[in-house]
């Protein structure tokens, strides 16, 4: 028989999730307002440890907002992590602004505070400095938020916090999401925790998320008729995706100690490989374990690796190619790079669903090691 097909990172859902989706479906809550709505939001502030939170339409349709929040305008110039997702560049560019991308350190593969630092200064010299600061939490690991935000606070600058990878994560005992001027979640189908698509802006700032509630909802005005006095977007979460949410949520410890599991089953069965390393986990923080990602000794290697996980039905994909190489951003500036390209060249991503079973690690270690095994014959 066929072995069943084992996915990156797929959504774990089970009747605790269905039995609210059908008391919110048939409670007829399924437009974007309604009590699972506002469970949902509470409970993600709750987690947090912020008092605001407004759910979206998308992670992507936080920071977009975020933005705005933080006064960024066309020609403005954003400081973004270059080993990322495109999401968090694509949301500058929307409002016109011009990201600016930093490279990481290869400590824990977040943006390199010395080079943001370091950037900050130079363009306070030259008095262009930037409307706002980008990081990203990458794999489930906080970035270095000590000195990041001395550098913000020295130069007035505001900082987003782009979590959407770490919920659950924690810096110096701090939970993801709570630095800066807002913290970004996301809910996509790949994520630690799923509404099937959604996201969620969360902020200690009231006038933050009122101002991120308003143009959420179209900027309609409080009046009887349909009142505009600014642009807004239909970026409101459903109360059905909601209570989907608040019963992953309930979930999330159990989820996230699966994770660990995982990272620490293949870190056993395949560290001893040659030229391979994993992930560090720095010493700051705990990571949700989101993803088991690694580096081994070439390009070539990584892509035989691949190319062995395929064959056997297993999914695995290269760690995130960084912006600066990525032809839509070709003409932005970049700091340094050379470690976020290295981290793209040598790097994977392995299954590490919190439904994994000991069977599928197995499969997974199997089909790496055999791709060792032939480059050693």
């Amino acid at each position: 028989m066929t072995e069943p097909r084992i996915y990156l990172s797929p959504p774990d859902v089970t009747d605790v999730e269905r039995k609210l989706l059908l008391e919110a479906f048939d409670s007829n809550w399924v437009a974007p307002v309604g009590p699972d709505l506002d469970a949902f939001e509470a409970r993600c502030a709750e987690l947090v440890g912020v008092r605001h939170a407004v759910a979206l339409s998308s992670g992507t349709a936080a920071l977009h907002l975020a933005l705005i929040a933080a006064g960024v305008r066309r020609g403005d110039t954003v400081l973004v992590p270059s080993f990322t997702f495109a999401a968090t560049a694509n949301a500058v560019m929307y409002l016109g602004a011009r990201p600016v991308f930093l490279d990481s350190t290869p400590e824990s593969w977040n943006v390199d505070p010395q080079i943001l630092a370091d950037e900050l200064r130079g363009r306070a010299v030259r008095g262009q400095l930037p409307r706002a600061v980008i990081t990203v939490d990458m794999y489930g690991q906080c970035a270095d938020y000590r000195p990041i935000l001395e550098a913000c606070d020295r130069y007035g600058v505001p900082l987003i916090e782009d979590a959407a990878e770490a919920l659950g994560a924690t810096y110096r005992d701090r939970p993801a999401g709570s630095f800066g001027l807002a913290g970004v979640l996301s809910f996509n189908g790949n994520k630690i925790v799923t509404t099937g698509g959604g996201g969620v802006l969360v902020t200690d700032d009231g006038s933050v998320a009122s101002q991120v509630r308003h143009l959420s909802t179209q900027a309609r005005e409080p009046v009887a008729h349909y009142e505009h006095r600014t642009v807004g977007y239909n970026y409101r979460l459903s109360n059905l995706l909601a209570a989907v949410g608040r019963g992953q949520l309930q979930r999330l410890p159990s989820m996230i100690e699966a994770r660990r599991v995982t990272f620490e089953h293949y870190r056993a069965a395949l560290g001893d490989l040659p030229g391979v390393s994993f992930l560090p986990v720095a010493g700051y923080g705990v990571p949700n374990w989101w993803l088991t990602c690694l580096l081994v000794g070439s390009p070539a290697t990584r892509d035989r690796i691949l190319a062995g996980l395929a064959r056997e039905d297993i999914e695995a994909r290269p760690t995130w190619k960084p912006m600066h190489l990525q032809p839509a951003y070709r003409d932005c500036v970049m700091r340094g790079g050379a470690v976020s390209a290295d981290l793209f060249h040598r790097g994977l991503c392995l299954p590490s669903g919190s439904a994994l079973t000991g069977h599928d690690r197995d499969r997974v270690v199997a089909a790496v090691r055999s791709v060792a095994a032939e480059q050693e014959g």
